[in-house]
C-alpha cells in the first residue's frame, strides 16, 4: 500500500516538472526573444550613431574649407582662380616651379571648386584639413614632380587618422594609424593631398552610393550615375573639382567612371604600384592607379609614384622607374581591335566609338588587325564570378551585416545569401531558357573547396597564358577596345554586373588598361539603340538597353589595352589616340 503511495507521490512531482519545465521553457524564450530583440534595436541605433558621425565628421570638414577659403580670398583678393583652374596639369607644375603661382594659390582655389561641385554632385566624403597644414611644410619637396599640385583621393585608400570605410558602417570608427606607400610618396613629390572621394558600399558595384555618404551623381547630366567604384573620383575631376585624382580599380572600376563622367583614367599592371587599400583579391588583382584630364596627366603621376621611394617603401614593388623613351616613342604599332567582346554586345555609341578611332589610326600610318578575347562565355562565371566569391559570397554578406544595404546594390546581393543548393536549382531551371544567368548562378556557389581553389589558381594561369599566346600569334603591340557607356540610369547597375566584361577581363589577365574619352552620344546612336538586341536576347541586354537610354550628348570613350608590365606603352597608344581624336575636331 504505502508502495503505491509512493509511486503515486512521484508520478504527480514529475508531472509537477514537466509543468515547471514548460514554464521555465516558455518564460526563457520569451527572454531570449526580448534579448534577440533589445539587441537588434541596439545595433540599429549603434549603426545610425555611427552613420551619423561619419556625416558630421564630413559636414564639418566642408564647413571648415569654407571658412578657410573664406579667409583666404578676403586676404588675396588678387588671385586668379579662374585661370589657375584652366591649366592642365603639366602647365600647372610648371608655373609652380617657376614661382608664378604659390601652392596656397592653387590648394585654396581647387578647394573652393571642389565645394562648389560637391553641392551639386555630392562626390566628397570629406577635406583633408591636414592639406592646409601641409602648405607650410610642402616647400620642402620644391624638387618633387608634383610640388604643390592638389590631389583627390579616393575614400577606400589608407589616410592617417581617417576611416577607410569603403561605404560600409561595419568600417566606421576604425581610423588608419598610418599613410598608405601611394599616400607617402604623394606627399614626398610635393602633392597635397585634399579630399577623399565617393564610392560604393563594400567596392561592390559600379555605381557610386552608399548608405553613409549617398549618390554621386554624373557632372554631365545629374540623371544618371558617375560610374565606380571610382566614381567620387570621376565626378570631381569631370567637375572641374580636381585635376588629378588616385582610384582604385579591381573590375574596371578607374576605367568605368572615366568612361561615365568623360575624362582619362589608368589600370596599371597589377603589382606595378604599392596596394594601397584595405580590399583585395588574389584571383582576380586589383590596382591603384591615376585618374585625370588628359593623358599627359596620368603619364606625369605615374612617373611620380614609380620612385626610389616607393621601391624603398615597399620592397614588393618591382623597381622599375617610368620610361619616358617609350611613352615619347613615336613608331607605327600594330593593333588589335574588336568592338564586341562577344559577351557584352556593345551600345551604338561604344561599337562607333572604337570605329571612328581606328579609322583615325589607320590615317596616321598604324596597322590595324581584328582580335577577339578566348572563351568569353566560360571566363566570365568559370574565371571571374568564381574567383571573386570563391566562398561562396560568405565574406561580402559578413562585410554588410550590422546596416543597411544600399538600394543601388541590392538587387545584386539578394542572390548571394541563397544557399547552395537554391543557386544550383536556379541555375538548373534557367539553363534552358537564360543560359548566360544560368552559368552566373552557377558561379555564385563558389569553388567548393580549398582544392578546387588551387585548380582555380591554375585554371587563371593557363588562362592568361593562352591569351598572351593569342596576342602574339596576332602580332599586336596593343589593343583598342570598347569599355561600357555612356552613363547609366540609376539603380541598373546592381542588376547588370556581367556587363563589367569589357574591363573586369583585364583585371583577371593583370594587362595595364586605360580610358580616353573619344566622342558624344548622337541622335543617331540613341535612335539604333531602339533597335538594340543584344548577344543573348535575355534579361540582362534588355536591363542594358535600359541603362544606357536617354544618353545624348553623354561622353563617349574607347579602352586601350597592352601586355603586363608595358604601362608605357599603353599610356603612349592613349596619348596617340587622345591626339589623333584632337586633331580631328579642328
Amino acid at each position: 500500500m504505502q508502495a503505491l503511495q509512493n509511486i503515486e507521490q512521484f508520478i504527480k512531482g514529475v508531472k509537477m516538472d514537466k509543468w515547471a519545465v514548460a514554464l521555465l521553457t516558455g518564460a526563457t524564450c520569451v527572454v531570449g526573444s526580448v534579448v534577440m530583440l533589445v539587441k537588434k534595436i541596439s545595433s540599429h541605433r549603434e549603426t545610425e550613431e555611427k552613420i551619423k558621425r561619419a556625416r558630421n565628421r564630413r559636414d564639418e570638414s566642408l564647413q571648415r574649407a569654407e571658412q578657410a577659403v573664406l579667409r583666404y580670398k578676403e586676404s588675396h583678393p588678387t588671385t586668379d582662380s579662374a585661370f589657375i583652374l584652366t591649366l592642365s596639369l603639366s602647365e600647372l607644375t610648371k608655373t609652380l616651379k617657376e614661382g608664378s603661382l604659390t601652392p596656397e594659390d592653387v590648394l585654396y582655389s581647387y578647394m573652393e571648386k571642389t565645394l562648389a561641385v560637391n553641392k551639386k554632385l555630392n562626390c566628397c566624403t570629406e577635406i583633408l584639413l591636414e592639406s592646409l597644414d601641409q602648405l607650410t611644410t610642402v616647400g620642402s619637396n620644391k624638387d618633387g614632380l608634383l610640388y604643390g599640385v592638389p590631389v583627390s583621393i579616393k575614400e577606400n585608400i589608407t589616410f592617417k587618422n581617417h576611416d577607410c570605410s569603403c561605404g560600409v558602417v561595419i568600417n566606421l570608427d576604425q581610423p588608419a594609424e598610418k599613410d598608405s606607400v601611394l599616400v607617402q610618396v604623394l606627399k614626398k613629390q610635393g602633392a597635397i593631398p585634399f579630399v577623399r572621394t565617393n564610392l560604393p558600399q563594400a567596392l561592390l558595384n559600379y555605381d557610386c552610393s552608399n548608405p553613409i555618404y549617398g549618390q554621386t551623381v554624373n557632372p554631365h547630366n545629374p540623371q544618371k550615375t558617375s560610374g565606380g567604384s571610382s566614381g567620387g573620383e570621376g565626378a570631381l575631376i569631370g567637375g572641374g573639382g580636381s585635376l588629378l585624382g588616385i582610384g582604385t580599380d579591381i573590375g574596371g572600376s578607374i576605367r568605368i567612371p572615366a568612361s561615365f563622367c568623360g575624362i582619362c583614367g589608368f589600370k596599371p599592371t597589377a603589382g606595378r604600384l604599392s596596394h594601397c587599400f584595405i580590399f583585395r583579391m588574389k584571383l582576380v588583382p586589383s590596382s591603384p592607379g591615376p585618374m585625370a584630364r588628359d593623358v599627359d596627366s596620368l603619364a606625369l603621376c605615374m612617373q611620380a609614384l614609380l620612385c626610389d621611394h616607393m621601391f624603398s617603401l615597399d620592397p614588393t614593388v618591382p623597381p622599375l622607374p617610368f620610361n619616358m623613351e617609350i611613352y615619347r616613342s613615336s613608331r607605327p604599332l600594330r593593333i588589335g581591335y574588336l568592338e564586341s567582346d562577344g559577351y557584352t554586345h556593345p551600345s551604338p555609341s561604344m561599337a562607333r566609338g572604337v570605329r571612328e578611332v581606328k579609322a583615325l589610326l589607320e590615317q596616321a600610318g598604324h596597322t590595324l588587325v581584328p582580335y577577339c578575347p578566348l572563351k568569353m562565355d566560360q571566363t566570365i562565371p568559370e574565371l571571374l564570378i568564381k574567383g571573386v566569391f570563391a566562398d561562396g559570397a560568405t565574406t561580402v554578406l559578413q562585410k554588410l551585416e550590422g546596416g543597411p544595404v544600399d538600394p543601388c546594390l541590392e538587387p545584386q546581393v539578394f542572390p548571394y545569401g541563397f544557399p547552395k543548393w537554391l543557386k544550383k536549382t536556379i541555375s538548373f531551371l534557367l539553363k534552358p531558357v537564360f543560359p548566360r544567368v544560368s552559368a552566373n548562378f552557377d558561379a555564385l556557389c563558389g569553388v567548393g573547396s580549398v582544392p578546387e581553389l588551387w585548380k582555380q589558381h591554375a585554371a587563371v594561369e593557363d588562362y592568361i597564358q593562352e591569351t598572351i599566346a593569342h596576342w602574339r600569334s596576332c602580332n599586336i603591340d596593343v589593343l583598342l577596345c570598347p569599355v561600357i557607356g555612356p552613363a547609366y540610369n540609376f539603380l541598373y547597375c546592381g542588376k547588370l554586373s556581367t556587363a563589367v566584361s569589357y574591363t573586369i577581363l583585364y583585371n583577371l589577365l593583370t594587362f595595364p588598361a586605360g580610358v580616353v574619352t573619344v566622342s558624344t552620344v548622337t541622335t543617331k546612336d540613341e535612335e539604333e539603340l531602339k533597335h538594340y538586341k543584344g548577344c543573348y536576347q535575355d534579361m540582362w541586354d534588355k536591363l542594358f538597353k535600359e541603362a544606357v537610354s536617354g544618353g545624348e550628348g553623354l561622353p563617349v570613350a574607347v579602352q586601350c589595352v597592352a601586355l603586363p608590365w608595358q604601362d608605357e606603352l599603353c599610356l603612349r597608344f592613349m596619348k596617340e589616340v587622345e591626339q589623333l581624336v584632337k586633331e580631328s575636331k579642328k
